[in-house]
């Protein structure tokens, strides 16, 4: 049984046909035909016919019939889709009913110059037939009868105002309209069958160019708007539900998004913006996308990099001989190689329980458990993360307690284990206002005691090692002397009291970092003015202004002049000798009874002052350094580096063509080259000016360097010498980027220009090719096509444009045509392969990076909120998933994977860290596992980052 409204639509379309079959085509109402992509379906026949009718000129049934489905489709969603049903059932009937010839009329046939058949590039007549694309053939097509949507083709390329553009990227109907037949789609999706290709041979920037011949085709497409939006294909937007970039209105700025061809394109919003990308032709459907995360997995491999610019309790060695320092939100276990002084190895184990940045550390006596202390932070949706306290076992990295979960603000500053009752308590001091000191019972995570300390920065804390009621704190400009008495067992029945130190008649200093226990009882600190200060313990005077009821206090007795600027750090050897660290003057100097001076050792400038003091195996030292370095060896022999890192923001990365290195450079203006074997800095050279992007020559001779002055070089990888430098413009360089073919180098500027070099085949030489002009806000993102030919750019606007860089550098303005393009690299934030990888709610700047692998199989993203994603690939599903992997503490900058897809690497913004994770799970650039494992091989400690 037919329904009405099928009837309807059938009779109405076949008056229509028929009174189209008697006309005769008028040269008047038919411009020239412009070209056309080379599947032309019969939707695109259909609407050639009826665009002989369109003119106000004519009148009759067919117009009339036309003018009523328009209506009715545009007020009733639900009857469209009937009326396309029965549009298709009628074509179909009429294709098996009426001969070719009858087109042109009943009578005498049409002249020549005016036959529908005469244009170039079309089939010898505009039949109408049906085609499903990605399974037509040259010579016949099955003919199918369908219900819906589904059985329709795509249409025609998307003709002028039939897509809405960004502001600043000019309309999908200009310019030239060939349809890049030289990539036949997207890797991994099915490609439909190519196009016979023309006689000549093109020239590399053939598939941008048409023949005088071929111009006059693009009008009638745009007479043929009206019946193509009625005959396009859905899409098979049924099965999707909720918010969907694919289906969402218009927000702000939108403009015409009623002529957004579905099927054709799909179109998301940031900030209100629409962003429309266009459907490669081999995909008929985008159920048929991969769905689900990649069965590939990440495994974090190693650590680059340690906190010591502004961290202090930062470095110590376990029972087990494992050094422990963090950061980032990682607390790193790293196993030292070789002897002492000698080279580094080793390997790293990770601790990554923290959701927020790594601020402090402390070793149970037992040498085995560990507290770490968190800052405070922000999640995704602006929601706070709490302060918090993790005590766990460095031998399983299992939580075994979370203390102070609500209790700490900002963060926590400083915290240290008890030693005379073998680790049964744990202070800590949080970065408040106050700095409120609180004693917590650690295996039962209940708080005992509470109080506020100072207004004043506290930097360090520690418990008396003989006598647990005794706690003591420093920072600027104090030294307190705390009584902590009564509450065990009982929260917060417990009382601590204060007594200040006096300094009397020496100099007070502006702050004191560090302070140790000596076997005796006494202590030692070390202040900003370079003395150590020796306090005793004296009985209490009843007359010493002060609050408090110690029994006892603390009085200065000795003070050694021992560095030249403030004193950093302070160490308690096994031998009873104290080790003291230099910040102005880098020295080491070991102390003996009375502070004799026994042994000294001076760190090299470019690793900084001395941080942190940690006592190894034997006579080894660990030495942590301001320049974020962790050196190791002995005051004799002097010391090496084994773990370096970055000092300050990084954005520049780049991974080498055919070796496991990878380089990277930031606001430090350092640029340094890593092994991602041996797990090492291979060298480091100083920019002089803040480095932002890098890109390696595909011979891997020379390297690309983008400055944030304008300024880039060009370095040779082995002699580090700078063989080339050139300005262009005196803005920031975002983008380096050299094609597959070493030919040329694309380097994308925010003075909205890229400029595009021409390169020996050594790389070492360049000269100034074109320039690409048409972006209206800085570059952001680029990527180079397999022939080396094109270039795909995204802008701080959020738009997508295309160049043909061979043919001139000139902007192809018709985006329809690159659409099965085939890229060399995909960096581009942008794009229909990609933008699957997008949040709900983004504002356009929450994915920084993104990088496909080089099997073409899945997509690495660095989002603003600290996370590393991997997604299948192609990418484009609305909220697709992904695999999520947490340890940076900051945005995370960008990620790239290496030449064999065994590793990724990851750059952390404000926190310099260097992140080298395994990939797992995929065999790496071998075929994916018929069943893919959806749970990757992590610690369990990190178990919450997936």
């Amino acid at each position: 049984m037919v329904l009405p409204v099928f009837a309807e639509a059938e009779t109405a379309a076949g008056r229509e046909l028929c009174q189209v079959s008697r006309l005769p085509c008028q040269k008047e109402a038919l411009d020239p035909l412009p070209p056309s992509p080379p599947l032309w379906t019969s939707i695109q026949a259909w609407g050639c016919l009826k665009g002989a009718v369109l003119p106000d000129t004519c009148d009759g049934p067919a117009r009339e019939a036309l003018q009523s489905l328009s209506q009715r489709l545009r007020v009733q969603e639900q009857e469209m889709e009937l009326v396309k049903a029965a549009l298709a059932e009628a074509l179909r009937l009429l294709r098996l009913q009426v001969p070719p010839s009858s087109l042109q009329g009943s009578g005498t046939p049409a002249p020549p110059g005016d036959s529908l058949a005469a244009p170039p590039g079309l089939p010898p007549t505009c039949t109408p037939s049906l085609v499903s694309r990605g399974t037509q053939t040259e010579t016949e097509v099955e003919l199918k009868s369908s219900p819906g949507p589904p059985g329709l083709s795509n249409g025609p390329p998307a003709p002028q105002g039939a897509s809405e553009e960004p502001s600043g990227t000019q309309s999908e109907g200009g310019g030239s309209s060939s349809s890049g037949a030289g990539s036949p789609g997207p890797p991994g999706i099915l490609r439909p069958l190519q196009p016979p290709q023309r006689a000549d041979t093109p020239r590399r920037n053939s598939s941008s160019s048409s023949s005088p011949s071929e111009r006059p085709r693009q009008k009638l497409s745009r007479k043929a708007i009206s019946s193509a939006n009625l005959l396009v294909r859905s899409g098979s937007t049924e099965s999707r539900g909720g918010k969907d970039p694919l289906s969402s209105p218009g927000g702000p700025g939108s403009r015409r998004s009623n002529y957004n061809l579905e099927g054709i394109s799909v179109k998301m919003f940031l900030r209100g913006r629409p962003i429309t990308m266009y459907i490669p032709s081999g995909i008929r459907s985008l159920e048929e996308l991969p769905s689900g995360p990649p069965p590939e997995t990440l495994s974090l491999d190693w650590v680059y990099g340690y906190r010591g610019r502004d961290s202090r309790s930062n470095l110590f060695v376990l029972r087990s001989g494992e050094v422990v320092y963090f950061i980032a939100c990682v607390v790193v276990l790293y196993r030292p190689g070789g002897g002492p002084g000698g080279p580094g190895g080793g390997g790293q184990r990770h601790y990554r329980g923290h959701t927020d940045c790594v601020r402090c550390l402390a070793v149970h006596p037992d040498g085995v458990r560990v507290a770490s202390g968190q800052t405070a932070g922000v999640d995704k949706d602006g929601k706070p993360l709490q302060p918090v306290v993790h005590i766990w076992d460095s031998e399983t990295l299992l939580k075994l307690q979370e203390i102070g979960l609500g209790a700490f603000e900002r963060g926590v500053g400083a915290l240290a284990f008890s030693a005379a009752d073998q680790g049964a308590f744990l202070c800590v001091v949080d970065d408040s206002n106050e700095h409120m000191l609180s004693v917590w019972d650690c295996s039962r995570g209940m708080k005992l005691a509470e109080i506020k300390s100072t207004n004043d920065s506290v930097l360090a804390v520690g418990f008396n090692p003989r006598d647990s009621s005794c706690i003591v704190t420093s920072g600027k400009s104090h030294v307190h002397f705390w009584n902590w008495s009564g509450g065990v067992g009982v929260p917060g029945n417990g009382t601590l009291t204060r007594k200040q130190g006096v300094f009397g008649k020496y100099k007070k200093p502006k702050f004191i970092p560090c302070f140790v226990f000596l076997p005796d009882g006494d202590i030692l600190t070390g202040d900003s003015e370079g003395n150590i200060l020796t306090w005793g313990r004296s009985p209490s005077d009843s007359k010493t202004p002060g609050r408090g009821g110690a029994k006892e206090t603390y009085g200065i007795v000795a003070q050694a002049h021992a560095h030249e600027g403030s004193i950093f750090a302070l160490c308690l050897r096994r031998d009873g000798t104290v080790l003291s660290g230099g910040g102005r003057d880098r020295r080491l100097v070991q102390w003996g009874p009375g502070l004799v001076a026994l042994q000294e050792a001076e760190i090299p400038e470019h690793f900084g002052a001395v941080r942190a003091i940690a006592e190894g195996l034997g006579s080894e030292l660990l030495v942590g350094t301001t320049k974020n370095a962790l050196l190791r060896g002995d005051l004799a022999q002097g010391f090496s580096p084994v773990i370096q890192g970055h000092t300050d923001e990084l954005w520049g990365l780049c991974t080498h063509p055919s070796q496991n290195r990878f380089l990277t450079c930031g606001h430090d203006r350092q640029l340094c080259l890593w092994d991602g074997e041996s797990h090492a800095l291979a060298w480091s050279i100083d920019l002089k000016e803040t480095g932002l992007c890098a890109d390696f020559h595909p011979s891997g001779a020379v390297v690309a360097v983008g400055l944030n002055t304008g300024r880039w070089l060009v370095l040779d990888t082995e002699t580090r010498e700078i063989v080339s430098d050139v300005i262009d413009g005196n803005e920031q360089l975002s983008v380096v980027r050299y094609s597959p073919d070493g030919l040329y180098l694309a380097i994308g500027s925010h003075d909205n220009v890229i400029y595009i070099y021409s390169v020996s085949s050594d790389g070492a030489k360049s000269s100034r090719f074109g320039r690409c002009m048409g972006h209206s806000s800085f570059i952001t993102h680029l990527d180079w096509s397999k022939d080396g030919n094109f270039i795909m750019s995204n802008s701080g606007d959020y738009e997508i444009l295309y160049w043909d860089v061979a043919g001139g550098c000139k902007q192809l303005k018709n985006r329809y045509e690159s659409r099965d393009r085939e890229w060399a690299t995909y960096t581009c934030v942008l794009g229909f392969h990609v933008y699957g990888v997008w949040p709900d709610g983004s504002d356009g700047t929450d994915i920084n990076s993104l990088c496909r692998s080089h099997n073409e199989r899945v997509v690495a993203v660095a989002d603003d909120f600290c996370k590393v994603h991997l997604f299948q690939y192609p990418c484009a599903r609305a909220k697709a998933p992904s695999r999520m992997y947490g340890g940076h503490g900051s945005h995370v900058t960008s990620v790239r994977f290496t030449h064999d897809d065994s590793h990724l690497v990851s750059l952390g913004g404000k926190d310099a860290s260097i992140f080298q994770w395994r990939v797992l799970g995929a065999g790496g650039a071998g075929p994916a596992p018929a069943t893919p494992s959806r749970t990757p091989s992590l610690s369990p400690a990190s178990s919450l980052d997936v």
